[in-house]
Protein backbone atom coordinates (compact mmCIF):
# COMPACT_ATOMS: atom_id res chain seq x y z
CA UNK A 1 0.00 0.00 0.00
CA UNK A 2 3.04 2.07 0.62
CA UNK A 3 4.70 1.93 -2.73
CA UNK A 4 0.85 2.79 -4.48
CA UNK A 5 0.78 5.78 -2.64
CA UNK A 6 4.81 6.47 -3.24
CA UNK A 7 3.75 5.64 -7.03
CA UNK A 8 0.94 8.30 -6.94
CA UNK A 9 2.94 10.85 -5.77
CA UNK A 10 5.79 11.03 -7.93
CA UNK A 11 3.38 10.61 -10.67
CA UNK A 12 1.49 13.93 -9.57
CA UNK A 13 4.77 15.39 -8.74
CA UNK A 14 5.67 14.54 -12.86
CA UNK A 15 2.74 15.47 -14.06
CA UNK A 16 2.74 18.86 -12.42
CA UNK A 17 6.18 19.49 -13.49
CA UNK A 18 5.10 18.62 -17.35
CA UNK A 19 2.49 21.57 -16.62
CA UNK A 20 4.90 23.72 -15.07
CA UNK A 21 7.60 23.24 -17.92
CA UNK A 22 4.85 23.72 -20.62
CA UNK A 23 3.72 27.04 -19.26
CA UNK A 24 6.67 28.30 -18.53
CA UNK A 25 7.47 27.81 -22.59
CA UNK A 26 4.38 28.90 -23.51
CA UNK A 27 4.64 32.07 -22.19
CA UNK A 28 8.28 32.73 -23.60
CA UNK A 29 7.14 31.82 -26.73
CA UNK A 30 4.05 34.47 -27.00
CA UNK A 31 6.41 36.68 -26.25
CA UNK A 32 8.25 35.57 -29.26
CA UNK A 33 11.59 34.54 -26.52
CA UNK A 34 11.42 30.60 -28.13
CA UNK A 35 11.26 31.29 -32.45
CA UNK A 36 14.22 32.37 -34.26
CA UNK A 37 13.63 35.11 -36.57
CA UNK A 38 13.53 34.72 -40.46
CA UNK A 39 16.81 36.84 -40.05
CA UNK A 40 18.73 34.59 -38.05
CA UNK A 41 17.83 31.81 -40.46
CA UNK A 42 18.66 33.35 -43.64
CA UNK A 43 22.24 34.43 -42.20
CA UNK A 44 22.65 30.77 -40.75
CA UNK A 45 26.17 29.39 -42.61
CA UNK A 46 25.46 26.53 -44.75
CA UNK A 47 26.54 23.87 -41.95
CA UNK A 48 24.22 25.12 -39.69
CA UNK A 49 20.98 25.65 -41.89
CA UNK A 50 19.52 22.53 -40.94
CA UNK A 51 19.45 22.85 -37.13
CA UNK A 52 17.94 26.70 -38.15
CA UNK A 53 15.61 25.08 -39.78
CA UNK A 54 14.68 22.14 -37.76
CA UNK A 55 14.60 24.81 -34.79
CA UNK A 56 11.98 27.26 -36.67
CA UNK A 57 9.70 24.60 -37.66
CA UNK A 58 9.58 23.01 -34.08
CA UNK A 59 9.17 26.21 -32.72
CA UNK A 60 7.44 28.04 -35.38
CA UNK A 61 6.54 32.01 -34.50
CA UNK A 62 2.90 31.90 -32.73
CA UNK A 63 0.28 33.57 -34.89
CA UNK A 64 -0.72 37.39 -34.23
CA UNK A 65 -3.53 38.03 -31.24
CA UNK A 66 -3.41 34.23 -30.73
CA UNK A 67 -4.61 33.89 -26.62
CA UNK A 68 -3.98 30.78 -24.65
CA UNK A 69 -5.73 29.86 -21.72
CA UNK A 70 -2.64 28.82 -19.48
CA UNK A 71 -4.80 27.88 -16.17
CA UNK A 72 -6.65 24.59 -18.45
CA UNK A 73 -4.02 22.41 -19.11
CA UNK A 74 -4.62 18.71 -20.38
CA UNK A 75 -1.90 16.55 -19.69
CA UNK A 76 -1.45 13.50 -21.91
CA UNK A 77 1.65 10.82 -22.01
CA UNK A 78 4.17 13.44 -23.67
CA UNK A 79 2.12 16.15 -24.39
CA UNK A 80 0.46 19.43 -23.07
CA UNK A 81 -2.49 20.79 -24.51
CA UNK A 82 -3.77 24.53 -23.67
CA UNK A 83 -7.43 25.72 -24.80
CA UNK A 84 -6.48 28.61 -27.53
CA UNK A 85 -8.37 31.04 -29.75
CA UNK A 86 -7.49 33.24 -32.67
CA UNK A 87 -9.93 35.89 -33.40
CA UNK A 88 -13.30 33.28 -33.95
CA UNK A 89 -11.46 30.48 -34.39
CA UNK A 90 -10.63 27.92 -31.48
CA UNK A 91 -8.06 25.38 -31.35
CA UNK A 92 -5.18 24.16 -29.09
CA UNK A 93 -1.63 24.91 -28.04
CA UNK A 94 0.28 21.59 -27.65
CA UNK A 95 3.35 21.75 -26.22
CA UNK A 96 5.04 18.24 -26.80
CA UNK A 97 7.31 17.08 -24.07
CA UNK A 98 10.75 14.83 -23.95
CA UNK A 99 11.07 14.13 -19.90
CA UNK A 100 11.37 18.39 -19.06
CA UNK A 101 12.28 19.05 -22.61
CA UNK A 102 10.20 20.28 -24.64
CA UNK A 103 10.45 18.94 -28.18
CA UNK A 104 8.34 21.11 -30.26
CA UNK A 105 5.69 23.34 -29.89
CA UNK A 106 2.16 24.04 -32.24
CA UNK A 107 -1.07 25.71 -32.48
CA UNK A 108 -3.85 23.30 -34.04
CA UNK A 109 -6.50 24.99 -35.26
CA UNK A 110 -9.76 23.43 -34.48
CA UNK A 111 -12.22 22.42 -37.16
CA UNK A 112 -10.34 23.21 -40.19
CA UNK A 113 -11.35 20.45 -41.36
CA UNK A 114 -15.22 19.70 -40.91
CA UNK A 115 -16.43 16.98 -38.48
CA UNK A 116 -18.02 14.64 -41.53
CA UNK A 117 -14.75 14.53 -43.51
CA UNK A 118 -13.35 13.01 -40.56
CA UNK A 119 -16.29 10.86 -39.57
CA UNK A 120 -16.63 6.77 -39.81
CA UNK A 121 -19.78 7.66 -41.62
CA UNK A 122 -18.24 10.14 -43.93
CA UNK A 123 -15.26 8.39 -45.15
CA UNK A 124 -17.72 5.21 -45.58
CA UNK A 125 -19.81 7.11 -47.76
CA UNK A 126 -16.63 8.44 -49.57
CA UNK A 127 -15.58 5.07 -50.12
CA UNK A 128 -19.33 4.27 -51.52
CA UNK A 129 -19.25 7.20 -53.78
CA UNK A 130 -16.01 6.02 -55.40
CA UNK A 131 -17.28 2.44 -56.02
CA UNK A 132 -20.34 4.26 -57.54
CA UNK A 133 -18.83 7.01 -59.29
CA UNK A 134 -16.06 4.43 -61.16
CA UNK A 135 -19.03 1.89 -62.10
CA UNK A 136 -21.32 4.92 -63.76
CA UNK A 137 -18.06 5.62 -65.85
CA UNK A 138 -18.50 2.40 -67.78
CA UNK A 139 -21.96 4.06 -68.78
CA UNK A 140 -23.67 6.89 -70.58
CA UNK A 141 -24.73 9.02 -67.29
CA UNK A 142 -23.22 12.83 -66.50
CA UNK A 143 -20.42 11.55 -64.94
CA UNK A 144 -19.63 8.96 -67.86
CA UNK A 145 -19.77 11.57 -70.52
CA UNK A 146 -17.72 14.29 -68.50
CA UNK A 147 -15.01 12.05 -67.77
CA UNK A 148 -14.31 10.58 -71.49
CA UNK A 149 -15.01 14.94 -72.41
CA UNK A 150 -11.85 15.01 -69.95
CA UNK A 151 -9.94 12.32 -71.30
CA UNK A 152 -10.87 13.74 -75.25
CA UNK A 153 -8.32 16.56 -74.27
CA UNK A 154 -5.97 14.73 -72.58
CA UNK A 155 -5.69 12.53 -76.18
CA UNK A 156 -6.30 16.12 -78.36
CA UNK A 157 -3.05 17.25 -76.24
CA UNK A 158 -1.17 14.39 -75.58
CA UNK A 159 2.27 16.01 -76.63
CA UNK A 160 1.58 18.84 -73.72
CA UNK A 161 0.02 16.95 -71.16
CA UNK A 162 3.22 14.24 -71.44
CA UNK A 163 5.87 17.42 -71.45
CA UNK A 164 3.87 18.65 -68.55
CA UNK A 165 4.38 15.02 -66.72
CA UNK A 166 8.45 14.59 -68.03
CA UNK A 167 8.17 18.55 -66.55
CA UNK A 168 6.43 18.31 -62.84
CA UNK A 169 7.71 14.24 -62.40
CA UNK A 170 11.14 15.70 -63.13
CA UNK A 171 11.22 18.05 -60.66
CA UNK A 172 9.76 15.53 -58.07
CA UNK A 173 12.55 13.04 -59.19
CA UNK A 174 15.48 16.46 -58.93
CA UNK A 175 14.31 17.22 -55.33
CA UNK A 176 14.53 13.49 -54.39
CA UNK A 177 17.87 13.39 -55.90
CA UNK A 178 19.32 16.45 -54.08
CA UNK A 179 18.31 15.36 -51.01
CA UNK A 180 20.92 12.35 -51.29
CA UNK A 181 23.27 15.30 -51.38
CA UNK A 182 22.00 17.27 -48.33
CA UNK A 183 19.89 14.88 -46.57
CA UNK A 184 19.95 17.16 -43.04
CA UNK A 185 18.21 19.87 -44.48
CA UNK A 186 16.15 17.60 -46.47
CA UNK A 187 15.16 16.03 -42.72
CA UNK A 188 14.43 19.33 -41.32
CA UNK A 189 11.80 20.55 -44.28
CA UNK A 190 10.21 16.76 -43.98
CA UNK A 191 9.67 17.88 -40.69
CA UNK A 192 8.28 21.15 -41.68
CA UNK A 193 5.95 19.56 -43.85
CA UNK A 194 4.75 16.92 -40.98
CA UNK A 195 4.13 20.22 -38.78
CA UNK A 196 2.09 21.86 -40.90
CA UNK A 197 -0.03 18.63 -41.08
CA UNK A 198 -0.37 18.37 -37.96
CA UNK A 199 -1.35 22.12 -37.63
CA UNK A 200 -4.43 21.51 -39.09
CA UNK A 201 -5.85 18.20 -37.41
CA UNK A 202 -4.84 15.81 -39.18
CA UNK A 203 -2.22 14.11 -36.61
CA UNK A 204 -5.98 13.49 -34.53
CA UNK A 205 -7.44 11.61 -37.01
CA UNK A 206 -4.94 8.73 -37.13
CA UNK A 207 -6.12 6.72 -34.57
CA UNK A 208 -9.58 6.69 -35.30
CA UNK A 209 -9.17 4.40 -38.23
CA UNK A 210 -9.56 3.93 -41.89
CA UNK A 211 -12.57 5.71 -43.06
CA UNK A 212 -11.78 8.82 -40.84
CA UNK A 213 -8.68 8.96 -42.03
CA UNK A 214 -9.91 8.38 -45.93
CA UNK A 215 -12.62 11.59 -45.48
CA UNK A 216 -9.68 13.71 -44.00
CA UNK A 217 -6.69 13.25 -46.39
CA UNK A 218 -9.28 13.52 -49.20
CA UNK A 219 -11.11 16.92 -48.04
CA UNK A 220 -7.32 18.75 -47.68
CA UNK A 221 -6.13 17.23 -50.75
CA UNK A 222 -9.51 18.35 -53.02
CA UNK A 223 -9.89 22.04 -51.28
CA UNK A 224 -6.17 22.88 -50.50
CA UNK A 225 -4.32 20.58 -53.05
CA UNK A 226 -6.27 20.70 -56.40
CA UNK A 227 -9.06 24.10 -55.50
CA UNK A 228 -6.97 26.57 -53.91
CA UNK A 229 -3.43 26.27 -54.94
CA UNK A 230 -3.73 24.70 -58.45
CA UNK A 231 -7.35 25.35 -59.75
CA UNK A 232 -7.97 28.60 -58.75
CA UNK A 233 -4.32 29.67 -59.70
CA UNK A 234 -5.09 28.20 -63.01
CA UNK A 235 -7.92 30.66 -63.62
CA UNK A 236 -5.03 33.67 -64.30
CA UNK A 237 -4.18 32.20 -67.40
CA UNK A 238 -2.55 28.72 -66.01
CA UNK A 239 1.32 30.21 -65.15
CA UNK A 240 0.64 30.84 -61.81
CA UNK A 241 -0.65 27.12 -61.27
CA UNK A 242 2.22 26.06 -63.02
CA UNK A 243 4.72 28.08 -61.06
CA UNK A 244 3.27 27.09 -58.18
CA UNK A 245 3.27 23.03 -58.91
CA UNK A 246 6.56 23.67 -60.32
CA UNK A 247 8.09 24.76 -56.37
CA UNK A 248 5.52 22.28 -54.67
CA UNK A 249 6.88 19.31 -56.51
CA UNK A 250 10.59 20.20 -56.17
CA UNK A 251 10.29 20.93 -52.04
CA UNK A 252 7.77 17.42 -52.51
CA UNK A 253 10.42 15.21 -53.93
CA UNK A 254 12.98 16.87 -51.45
CA UNK A 255 11.19 16.03 -48.20
CA UNK A 256 10.15 12.72 -49.26
CA UNK A 257 12.70 11.35 -51.20
CA UNK A 258 13.82 7.69 -50.57
CA UNK A 259 17.04 9.18 -48.76
CA UNK A 260 15.11 9.81 -45.91
CA UNK A 261 12.49 6.77 -46.02
CA UNK A 262 13.63 2.88 -45.83
CA UNK A 263 13.29 1.41 -49.19
CA UNK A 264 10.20 -0.60 -48.25
CA UNK A 265 8.03 2.20 -47.13
CA UNK A 266 9.05 4.53 -49.64
CA UNK A 267 7.93 1.55 -51.94
CA UNK A 268 4.96 1.33 -50.20
CA UNK A 269 4.19 5.40 -50.42
CA UNK A 270 4.96 5.84 -53.88
CA UNK A 271 1.66 4.70 -55.19
CA UNK A 272 0.09 7.65 -52.95
CA UNK A 273 2.55 10.42 -54.62
CA UNK A 274 1.63 9.38 -58.11
CA UNK A 275 -1.70 9.84 -57.70
CA UNK A 276 -1.68 13.12 -55.87
CA UNK A 277 0.61 14.46 -58.05
CA UNK A 278 -1.40 13.14 -61.37
CA UNK A 279 -4.05 14.56 -59.58
CA UNK A 280 -2.46 18.57 -59.25
CA UNK A 281 -0.75 17.66 -62.87
CA UNK A 282 -4.44 17.52 -64.06
CA UNK A 283 -5.11 20.64 -62.43
CA UNK A 284 -2.38 21.88 -63.86
CA UNK A 285 -2.89 20.84 -67.77
CA UNK A 286 -6.61 22.40 -67.32
CA UNK A 287 -4.72 25.79 -66.96
CA UNK A 288 -2.78 25.64 -69.66
CA UNK A 289 -5.49 24.56 -71.72
CA UNK A 290 -7.11 27.71 -70.62
CA UNK A 291 -4.31 29.54 -72.04
CA UNK A 292 -4.07 28.25 -75.02
CA UNK A 293 -8.04 28.41 -75.90
CA UNK A 294 -7.21 32.13 -75.49
CA UNK A 295 -4.34 32.33 -77.72
CA UNK A 296 -6.54 30.05 -80.17
CA UNK A 297 -8.97 32.51 -79.80
CA UNK A 298 -11.93 30.23 -78.95
CA UNK A 299 -12.77 32.06 -75.79
CA UNK A 300 -11.99 32.32 -71.71
CA UNK A 301 -15.53 30.48 -71.24
CA UNK A 302 -14.56 27.81 -73.19
CA UNK A 303 -11.01 27.38 -71.37
CA UNK A 304 -12.80 27.85 -68.27
CA UNK A 305 -15.07 25.13 -69.15
CA UNK A 306 -11.76 22.84 -70.04
CA UNK A 307 -10.32 23.99 -66.49
CA UNK A 308 -12.74 22.52 -64.26
CA UNK A 309 -13.35 19.38 -66.62
CA UNK A 310 -9.43 18.68 -66.00
CA UNK A 311 -10.65 19.63 -61.96
CA UNK A 312 -12.92 17.26 -62.11
CA UNK A 313 -10.37 14.33 -63.44
CA UNK A 314 -8.27 15.08 -61.01
CA UNK A 315 -10.95 15.08 -58.48
CA UNK A 316 -11.83 11.43 -58.84
CA UNK A 317 -7.76 11.04 -59.25
CA UNK A 318 -7.64 12.22 -55.67
CA UNK A 319 -10.64 10.52 -54.35
CA UNK A 320 -8.55 6.50 -54.98
CA UNK A 321 -5.01 8.07 -53.67
CA UNK A 322 -7.26 9.14 -50.32
CA UNK A 323 -8.47 5.60 -50.17
CA UNK A 324 -5.40 3.63 -50.92
CA UNK A 325 -3.05 5.87 -48.70
CA UNK A 326 -5.69 5.71 -45.53
CA UNK A 327 -5.23 2.00 -46.00
CA UNK A 328 -1.30 2.10 -46.32
CA UNK A 329 -1.41 4.31 -42.95
CA UNK A 330 -3.42 2.20 -41.23
CA UNK A 331 -2.82 -1.20 -42.22
CA UNK A 332 0.87 -1.31 -43.11
CA UNK A 333 2.57 1.97 -41.26
CA UNK A 334 0.36 1.33 -38.09
CA UNK A 335 -0.83 4.46 -37.81
CA UNK A 336 2.11 6.72 -38.56
CA UNK A 337 1.80 9.23 -40.86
Amino acid sequence: MRALWLFLLASSFALASSVEVARVFVKQWLAGKASPSLEEILSSPPEALPQALERFFAYPPPPGNLRVNLEAPLVEEGRVRFPAALGEEGGEVVVYLQGERVERVAFVQRDRIPALAKSEAGGLFLLLFGVYWASALLGRGVLARLFREALAHLSRERRVYLGLNLFLYGLFGLGSLLAFLKPELARALQKGLGGALEAVGLEEVLPRGVFPLMGAIYYWNLTQGLVLTTLLPGLFLGLPALLLNAFRYLLFGFALSPALLPGPQYLLHLPTLVLELQAYILGTFGGVLLLQSLLRREGYREGFRRLLLLGYLGAFVLLWAAVYEAVEVVFFLGGKG
